[in-house]
């Protein structure tokens, strides 16, 4: 029980509600037990007629007393157990809500290479599934326990009032209903996690796969994809039934043991009745109706008991996550404005997922206003510049400078906040194309949006489409080709208006002459912000104010366009084999 004391802190938050369904669940069952004392009355007054005791008037006017009590017994009844499941039912889906809102607010807070190291489909059972399990430990299971305790409490109070040593013999049965549970619930603890487990792979594969649905289908490996679905399906089928079965031990032996309660009422009570120890029969009734009404609540112990255990096993899941702390931390609390001076001090960066090596004494100071392209190989570690700018990683040595303060000393939403990105692998929302442009700026005009379209050189695309700027994507932005993502993607970034522009070889999916036109208007719009271009193309590094190459992680050369063209080196390789291709 220990994974479930996280919850304590809703229970106390919802403590009123929760306190109001107790006193609404005490009331209910007290009506409800009612039922057996009036039908014992009523089977006493027929004996007491049969017998001559009481006259027919009598007889009469008691059963009609008593009938009249029966039904509004049961009509008050039903009312407050209504009122109690509106009640603590409710405070269940609250519960849930609160939840399912923490998770969400801690995954927004998690480091980059959280996200690296754990996969997205075990990241959604674990916000959908295992919350689903632990909210019906807060509300069916809590309400039945609470139903079951005063059910017993106020039952086992009017037993031994009537009959104390029939209520002895009556629940007999209960010590070996109480260890059965022990056992089996550990087992079903067990079982628990390893279906949870299961499941997240299985939501984990199906995710990637609906994902990937173009190079499946591309490499006509439907058959295989299927097959392996098939086989994780089986697996987690085989999970479940085994769960089941332990699970399915507890209705058997809850009617068992209620059939032998009953079994002792009548062979005890019927004993006791001839031997005077009774005075009337209606108690021998009266008590197969109290064993009866315990029959439903006994069962419910077993399956509350496997609610419960399935909740910790899930609560254990989720807290798994909720205690990861974030690798990057916001340290400052007061809001810094940003002006956009970036300062790199032999900086040097290992990925803590890979080991590699990316970046390697790399120095260089970029004044507001001013523009930087980066070049190099694949993996010499140029968009991983651009990631320790955004701090989605700190440092291993050396340091960074931001307006000539360390960056780490930033607040990490000012800092975010002033940067517009464009990353190499342009990611879109399955929303419409206006939307994904304003993500940039929430409040930003239709004109604003149109603006910065034309600006990336994609309004042209859009209003060739029927619904224009209201056409919704498909998921990751499927819809458009990869120079529309990528040019939605610039007009995102540039309609923020931030002092830092990052475009992390976000041309690579346009041709020559768009990019030229859009490095143009780039030009314009960058004319007081702090730029930096990641490119494998020199002409999108030609204008820039200051150039940096990079190989496995140095910088190799630096200087601007005339400068590095006039230097035998990488550059002039790259511009000299880049103008015969044009030329071609």
């Amino acid at each position: 029980m220990n994974a479930l004391k996280h919850l304590n802190k809703y229970f106390f938050k919802y403590r009123y509600r929760l306190i109001i369904g107790i006193i609404i669940t005490i009331v209910a069952k007290i009506f409800a037990l009612f039922t057996p004392r009036l039908v014992g009355a009523s089977i006493n007054v027929v004996s007491d007629r049969l017998d001559g005791k009481i006259t027919e008037e009598v007889f009469r006017s008691e059963l009609m007393i008593n009938i009249l009590y029966l039904v509004g017994a049961a009509v008050v009844a039903g009312l407050f157990t209504f009122l109690m499941r509106q009640t603590i039912i409710n405070v269940s889906r609250y519960i849930e809500y609160d939840l399912k809102n923490e998770i969400y607010q801690h995954y927004q807070v998690l480091s980059q290479n959280f996200y690296k190291s754990n996969r997205t489909g075990d990241l959604m059972n674990r916000i959908s599934e295992d919350v689903g399990k632990v909210r019906m430990y807060v509300g069916p299971a809590l309400m039945y326990t609470m139903n079951t305790l005063t059910l017993f409490t106020v039952a086992i109070i009017y037993m031994v009032n009537t009959a104390p040593t029939l209520t002895l013999y009556t629940l007999l049965p209960l010590p070996i209903l109480s260890v059965t549970i022990y056992k089996l619930s550990r087992l079903i603890n067990k079982r628990s996690t390893i279906v949870q487990e299961s499941l997240s792979t299985l939501s984990t594969y199906s995710q990637e796969t609906f994902s990937g649905i173009s190079v499946i289908k591309s490499y006509g490996i439907e058959p295989r994809t299927n097959t392996e679905f098939e086989d994780l399906s089986a697996e987690n089928r085989q999970k479940q039934i085994n769960l089941t079965k332990v699970q399915a031990l507890f209705f058997p032996l809850m009617i068992l043991l209620i059939g032998i309660s009953n079994i002792i009422v009548i062979y005890i009570g019927g004993r006791q009745y001839m031997n005077g120890q009774i005075e009337n029969i209606g108690t021998i009734a009266e008590f197969i109706i109290y064993v009866n009404m315990l029959t439903w609540p006994v069962a419910t112990v077993g399956w509350v008991t496997s609610l419960v255990q399935q909740a910790e096993a899930s609560q254990k899941r989720i807290n798994e996550f909720l205690e990861t702390e974030p690798d990057i931390k916001n340290k400052v609390n007061e809001l810094t404005p940003i002006k956009g001076d970036i300062e790199f001090k032999n900086v040097s960066f290992i990925y803590p997922d890979t080991n590699i090596e990316a970046l390697k004494n790399v120095s260089f100071k970029l004044n507001s206003g001013e523009t930087l392209a980066i070049l190099g190989k694949t993996g010499s570690g140029k968009s991983t510049i651009l990631d320790l700018i955004g701090r989605l990683y700190d440092i291993d040595n050396g340091k960074i400078f931001v307006d000539d303060s360390p960056i780490a000393e930033l607040n990490l939403y000012s800092l975010r906040e002033s940067i517009g990105y464009v990353p190499q692998d342009a990611f879109l929302f399955s929303d419409s194309i206006k939307n994904n442009i304003k993500f940039g700026k929430e409040d930003a005009t239709d004109e604003e949006v149109i603006e910065a379209a034309k600006n990336a050189r994609v309004h042209k695309n859009i209003i060739g489409f029927n619904k224009s700027y209201d056409t919704v994507l498909g998921e990751r932005g499927i819809t458009l080709s990869g120079g529309q993502k990528q040019r939605v993607s610039i007009a995102r970034a540039i309609i923020k208006r931030p002092e830092i522009l990052l475009f992390d070889d976000c041309l690579s999916a346009v041709d020559t002459e768009t990019e030229e036109k859009i490095l143009k208007n780039l030009v314009k719009l960058t004319k007081d912000k702090t730029t930096i271009i990641v490119s494998h193309r020199v002409s999108s590094a030609k204008n820039a104010d200051k150039i940096i190459v990079l190989e496995d992680g140095k910088i190799i050369q630096t200087g601007n366009h005339q400068s590095l063209i006039d230097t035998d080196g990488y550059y002039k390789e790259l511009y000299t084999k880049q103008l015969s291709e044009k030329e071609l």
